[in-house]
């Protein structure tokens, strides 16, 4: 797309939030923080309020119309998520409460099978969901947790990568697919074959990526990928876990209760198959019809105008902000999604964040559950700006504003 064609289409995306249109301190709002979570269009909020007001009730169990219909929108949503990410079975689409969880699922589940001498592998560039998980199954069974190092670019160290994974004692990588901070995308098909190669199974935290790449766990050779709903413009309280059916059958439930079971007596219970196994209890119903609602709108909006709008808004945020005097951008990795760490020069970030929220500047400040990564880079905290499909050149030029009216205070 040309730059006025995707400034016509960006002006139509951005229509679509109402939240947008709103004020905040008197000042129009300029929302750059989507990396912690994304507004939400009306199409969202409108399956949302529809379902609630027209069609719901528990799902799977019922024998009345009103559930049939539930369930049939809800499970209707696991083929969404399985078209989305080219999955290959909708059998391996697992409805969770938020990316956390499913890293969490698999950290319960697959713990069960490995023994001491054996390592999980992560990376620098981690959130904390894809690194307490793992902590606390070292410290339960005694295994190693391995850690590949960045660059100085902030891309992974493939060289450590390949050396960490060679004795064949690592059973799962789990790596994030894009850096909430850097915004490094990790080059993740070569890192799987290479975790294939040598006896590992590889996880991929898609958080980050699924808002701003076409994901095809296929082309991916993932074993297993995650991702959470408010991120891609849908509700909280849901994400996703997929994992290849074959994998997901082995493991054993992560928790107990109604509708994950097959049978139930007081002697014994026995498991229904992936994926139901996994959702134990009532689900977030009105979520998981949120979502399909979300992924549809990702869906229409296309991965060329995603991709293409971010890099520009990238192009645009790394010369405006560089003009700034004192200003860093932390890392320049080889492929960078929408999301840009900055430090200003004798100023602290949740001090930069005040400031410009009294201009109407939604930034985030503070270390972005990542604190091996800030020890890492040697800094406390950073302020980080972050994109969304709605985000606009003239917000960025308004951040770059509202930064030297801060500077001119705190400096």
């Amino acid at each position: 797309m040309t730059g006025p064609e995707l400034e016509r289409r960006t002006e139509k995306v951005r229509a679509q939030f109402p939240i947008l249109s709103q004020k905040v301190n008197g000042k129009p709002l300029v929302f750059l923080d989507s990396a912690a979570s994304a507004q939400k269009p009306d199409c969202v909020i409108n399956t949302l309020s529809e379902a609630a007001r027209e069609c719901y009730a528990n799902i799977h169990r019922g024998l009345h119309s009103m559930s049939e219909r539930t369930t049939q929108s809800y499970e209707a949503v696991r083929h969404d998520v399985a078209r989305f990410i080219n999955a290959p079975d909708v059998r391996g689409v697992v409805f969770t409460s938020n990316s956390t969880a499913a890293i969490n699922l698999i950290a319960h589940t697959l713990g069960s099978q490995l023994k001491p001498g054996q390592a999980v592998l992560i990376s620098e560039l981690e959130h904390h969901a894809n690194i307490v998980p793992w902590l606390m199954l070292r410290d339960r069974l005694g295994i190693e947790l391995r850690v590949v190092p960045m660059n100085a670019q902030g891309d992974l160290d493939l060289e450590a990568y390949e050396r960490l994974l060679a004795d064949g004692k690592v059973a799962l990588v789990s790596l994030t697919h894009m850096s909430n901070v850097l915004g490094t995308i990790t080059p993740a098909r070569k890192l799987a074959r290479l975790a294939h190669a040598h006896g590992a199974r590889i996880l991929f935290d898609g958080s980050q990526a699924i808002v701003h790449r076409k994901v095809d766990v296929q082309a991916l050779e993932a074993d297993f990928y995650v991702f959470t709903g408010h991120k891609i413009y849908g509700p909280t309280g849901v994400g996703v876990l997929w994992g290849r059916h074959e994998l997901l059958q082995e493991l054993p439930p992560f928790m107990g209760g109604g509708e994950m079971i097959r049978s139930v007596s007081f002697e014994r219970a026995t498991w229904a198959d992936a994926p139901h196994r996994f959702e134990a209890g009532t689900p977030p119903i009105l979520e998981v019809i949120g979502l399909g609602a979300a992924i549809r709108f990702m869906e229409e909006m296309g991965p060329a105008y995603l991709q293409g709008h971010e890099q520009a808004l990238l192009g645009h945020a790394e010369q405006v902000l560089g003009d700034i005097k004192g200003l860093s951008i932390l890392g320049s990795p080889t492929e960078r999604g929408g999301v840009l760490s900055f430090t200003l020069e004798g100023t602290h970030p949740h001090d930069l964040a005040v400031l410009l929220d009294q201009q109407g500047i939604a930034i985030r400040a503070g270390q972005h559950c990542a604190e091996p990564l800030m020890h890492r880079l040697g800094v406390q905290a950073t302020a980080r700006a972050s994109f969304g499909a709605y985000t606009t050149p003239q917000e960025i030029d308004a951040l770059a504003a509202g930064l030297e009216r801060a500077r001119s205070l705190l400096t």
